[in-house]
């Protein structure tokens, strides 16, 4: 089989990391791949936090789930009130990715497209170095904070989109993919 497609199947989401760094080199060549993903017009509407303070992780964390604890969604609220829930899974890494947010016809159109390009980038390299990842989407939460978003300090006009977690994994169990749903593409030939 292609090698790239074995990658894309075998990856998983990691929700549990061993506390050890990832390597520097592992690290620039995950942030690399992201770099070089595809995007709209090659705009390029992207900035990248790299976050590796445990303190910080876990205000991210905690600040999270405050906000999380007022949502509509019940399941949401419930993640909240576990306290052994850490919406980063207690990575050493996190990687905040922003786009580039602008009423300006001329300037990027879709960023959270082009982030999410380099999300599957950086997700895709992480597992070809035998690094585990999580791209966590319940951060959104802290996103729509201002203040929280402050801290990032991201150039002007950008938005944080997305977190993407990185570590070691701290399972041992093989984990296989899950079933694909069926019927789910449609030829016009």
């Amino acid at each position: 089989m292609n090698n790239l497609l074995d990658l894309i199947k075998n990856r998983r989401s990691i929700r549990k990391y061993m506390p050890d760094q990832i390597k520097d080199e592992e690290l620039n060549l995950i942030l690399e791949a992201g770099i070089f993903a595809p995007s709209g017009h090659n705009d390029q509407p992207w900035y990248f936090t790299v976050i590796q303070n445990k303190e910080v992780l876990d205000e991210i964390n905690i600040k999270s789930k405050e906000l999380m604890k007022k949502a509509s969604t019940d399941w949401i609220v419930k993640m909240a009130e576990n306290e052994k829930y850490h919406i980063l899974h207690n990575a050493p890494t996190v990687i905040i990715v922003s786009g580039l947010e602008t009423n300006n016809k001329e300037l990027p159109y879709c960023p959270m497209a082009d982030c999410s390009a380099a999300v599957q980038n950086m997700l895709l390299m992480a597992e070809s170095l035998g690094v585990a990842s999580c791209w966590v989407g319940l951060t959104t939460f802290i996103f729509e904070d201002e203040e929280e978003v402050k801290k990032l300090n991201l150039p002007e006009g950008y938005k944080p989109q997305f977190a993407v977690t990185l570590g070691y994994s701290a399972i041992t169990k093989e984990l296989k993919a899950l079933p694909r749903k069926e019927n789910v593409i449609n030829y016009i030939k």
